[in-house]
């Protein structure tokens, strides 16, 4: 039963405001028991600690990323845990009724977020913000006792490289990468810190969203306004490259650089031929007139719809960066166009025509820093990503007392984890910590950053009620990443507001779900199936040997259109709109963040720095006032993946080994086509199939789901990090940057990380004493 749009979460009739984003109360959502999809794991660094005198688990982890330079009492928690009172509301009354208090407390007692609406022009803006005399002179006093792996030398470049992918959140111990926050937190260190003299960063082919790509540019832009040097380089570039360069002072380029600006695109990709050949009838039911997810298996060409809603796509892309490159380049937007449509390739055309600044080998930038450095003549005093990201903020002062956390989900969103390593977001991983944040007396508010095209949806449904709980205790707002569409937008809509950039991909909020008919199939192999029942839909989901009947047909298509209906009107609710506007606005259709932000699905366009102002806001912290972001998810990366390699031969091992254990052709074929074509496909033929980096184990879980009949909530409409031509330019298997060359031994280049095995080893050590302490 779902309460009336006027109730506050309190329980009190709320103001009537057409702007307001307080979440109304939801009753639980009908669904079949989480047991089976939440085994009991103890993650014991998720945990807080129930006692106020004792900081928890949680807190100590959370302070060996971002350490402190003073603990917070429980007096300046900005947020009161406090229970929210059930309503019930009869179904025959006709308006909105009086709650039932069931904790007997007065209304002054409810926590004050719960009304907040917010407020847009009352954020402060992303800007540098330069220590003051005091501030500086405490900052060198504590850098003189700086640990011998956090030194380097004074008037020092910081150096590193991006390309590939660019996790969103923090790498394990033996990721190669690095991630969104390691960078921003070096660039806002870096705009402050004496020591360091500017930046020169190496751009290669990137395998990231646009709106990462804007984030980046914030960034650096704001390193840029401390006065200090910004350099960037490229030798392989397209658009995205470029784009991302623009925001430096300086762009060079090697004098044969393969620079390639031809436009923008983006391929729809089907299957449906495929699974005739092979005797496979896909029986799909895609709810919403654009979710277009079932079509790459019922389709074999791209719909009206798919087209409407990726040519608009498309358009705001092409139309923000002729804005962004004619604003950073001193040009207009006709001649930006001008030279898409050129398909210059002449590097000395670009430099000609002021695209770029300079043509130079490595070799001469180097002496170039040596000049802005002061350095020795034989070497540049560099300081490399992986060391500099290891200096504490609390150096210079740009921690507060306040704490607000930052909880990262990022991936394909599974039932549970069923083998799948880092990069998917499931129950039991997300849950433990939002519970635990709810009893954190000493978190103000938490920031939940979603990167996700979405997956299953009772996975999403459970995540969005414990959001919701965690809300109803203190500010929660969600911050979109590249991708926050169909589940990920249902996590989003949970929180009091949400923030996007104006390229982030999100909406797609619809359902998909089906079976196969692998009668043909079975026929050509010489497979043969019978099965035996009691109940008339006894054999619903469980006869792949035949299609549906017609009762089964209408039930399958009933199911379907139960789950979107649920979606849409808990999405009218969290939004506070009727649930005809949601209608007009779901359907799933996707939308950039600029469009969605026209259409209510967002709040705010911005990035994580809009986020937390919205939480201070929300939690009553003064916009001026420093706070101390705690970062509370890092990715597990095993020392065995950087082995790499042979995924798609023990996928396929997997497949023969189901059909020698006495498994059915049905599981083999799931296990096939999800290993074998989806992975294979995600890198070449088919780049639409696996947004954000789909795994293949993350693919056929979600593969065998559809195949069961499953509703998911999941987007392939596009893939946010291929919305570009490249000009043939191919993506680096690579994370950003290479965690390689020795110890400050400067031989392996200037971009590459000088932290070798044995500094890693005393980063590690650090961290497991600082936690002791």
């Amino acid at each position: 039963m779902m309460l009336a749009s006027g109730l506050s979460r309190c329980g009190v009739p709320a103001k009537a405001c057409s702007g307001q984003r307080a979440l109304p109360q939801l009753a639980a959502p009908m669904c079949r028991p989480a047991s089976s999809l939440l085994p009991q794991l103890r993650l014991t660094t998720c945990h807080a600690s129930s006692s106020d005198s004792e900081p928890s688990v949680l807190e100590q982890a959370a302070s060996a990323v971002a350490p402190t330079n003073g603990a917070s009492s429980s007096a300046n928690s900005a947020a009161t845990s406090v229970l929210a009172t059930a309503a019930e509301v009869s179904s025959s009354t006709p308006s909105t009724p009086e709650p039932e208090n069931n904790n007997n407390k007065d209304d002054k007692d409810a926590p004050k977020h719960l009304n907040w609406v917010p407020d847009a022009s009352g954020l402060a803006p992303l800007k540098f913000e330069p220590l003051s005399g005091s501030e500086q002179g405490w900052a060198n006093f504590k850098l003189l006792f700086a640990l011998p792996w956090r030194r380097f030398k004074k008037d020092a470049v910081l150096t590193f490289k991006l390309e590939g992918e660019i996790p969103d959140q923090l790498q394990g111990r033996f990721s190669p990468g690095f991630s969104m926050p390691q960078i921003i937190d070096a660039l806002e260190k870096a705009a402050v810190d004496p020591r360091i003299k500017g930046i020169a960063v190496e751009i290669s082919p990137l395998a990231i969203g646009w709106a990462k790509a804007q984030e980046l540019r914030r960034y650096i832009q704001l390193f840029r306004d401390s006065g200090k040097f910004a350099t960037a380089y490229m030798k392989t570039a397209g658009e995205k490259e470029f784009y991302l360069a623009s925001a430096f002072e300086e762009v060079a380029i090697a004098p044969t650089a393969n620079i390639r600006l031809a436009g923008f695109s983006v391929a729809g990709t089907f299957l449906r031929g495929v699974l005739d050949k092979v005797g496979v009838e896909p029986q799909v039911q895609r709810i919403g007139a654009y979710k277009s997810a079932g079509d790459q298996l019922l389709r074999r060409d791209m719909s009206e719809a798919q087209r409407e809603q990726l040519g608009e796509l498309l358009d705001d892309i092409y139309e923000h960066f002729l804005d962004t490159l004619a604003q950073a380049r001193g040009k207009t937007r006709e001649e930006v166009a001008d030279l898409l449509d050129r398909g210059v390739y002449d590097n000395e055309v670009l430099l000609a025509e002021g695209w770029v600044d300079s043509l130079k080998y490595e070799d001469e930038l180097i002496e170039d820093l040596k000049k802005k450095t002061g350095g020795k003549e034989d070497e540049v005093a560099k300081v490399g990503l992986s060391r500099y990201s290891k200096v504490s903020r609390s150096a210079f002062g740009l921690n507060g007392k306040k704490r607000i956390a930052v909880l990262r989900a990022g991936g394909a969103i599974l039932g549970k984890a069923s083998g799948v390593a880092s990069g998917s977001i499931t129950p039991e991983g997300i849950i433990p910590k939002l519970r635990a944040l709810a009893k954190n007396k000493k978190i103000a508010g938490v920031v939940l950053r979603v990167d996700s095209p979405g997956g299953d949806a009772l996975a999403s449904d459970l995540m969005w009620r414990e959001i919701q709980k965690l809300a109803e205790k203190k500010p929660v707002v969600a911050c979109m990443g590249d991708v926050a569409a169909s589940g990920g937008y249902y996590m989003s809509m949970a929180a009091q507001a949400i923030v996007a950039q104006p390229l982030t991909v999100t909406g797609s909020i619809g359902v998909v779900t089906g079976k196969f008919n692998l009668a043909e199939l079975y026929e050509r192999v010489g497979y043969a199936k019978t099965l035996l029942s009691r109940g008339k839909f006894a054999e619903f989901l469980a006869a792949d040997n035949r299609s549906f009947n017609e009762e089964e047909a209408s039930l399958f298509e009933e199911s379907a259109q139960f789950a979107y209906r649920s979606f849409r009107d808990k999405a009218a609710a969290s939004r506070k709109m009727p649930v005809e506007d949601m209608q007009a606005v779901a359907q799933g259709r996707v939308w950039t963040g600029q469009r969605a932000q026209q259409r209510q699905l967002v709040d705010v366009l911005g990035g994580l720095h809009e986020a937390v102002a919205l939480v201070k806001q929300a939690a009553g912290i003064e916009q001026g006032e420093k706070v101390t972001l705690l970062e509370v998810s890092r990715s597990q990366t095993s020392p065995l993946k950087l082995l790499g390699g042979g995924a798609n031969v023990l996928a396929g091992l997997a497949a023969l080994g189901s059909l020698a254990q006495g498994g059915t052709p049905s599981a083999a074929f799931s296990q096939a086509l999800g290993a074998a074509v989806l992975q294979q496909a995600a890198g070449s033929l088919l780049p639409g199939m696996l947004p954000n980096g789909l795994t293949a184990a993350a693919s056929l879980q979600l593969l065998q789901q559809v195949s069961a009949g499953q509703p998911l909530c999941y987007m392939t409409e596009v893939d946010a990090s291929s919305l570009v031509s490249a000009g043939g330019v191919a993506v680096g298997a690579g994370a950003a940057g290479a965690a390689a060359g020795g110890l400050s031994s400067g031989l392996g280049g200037l971009f590459e990380d000088e932290e070798g095995l044995m500094q890693a080893l005393f980063m590690q050590l650090e961290e497991a004493f600082e936690q002791l302490l």
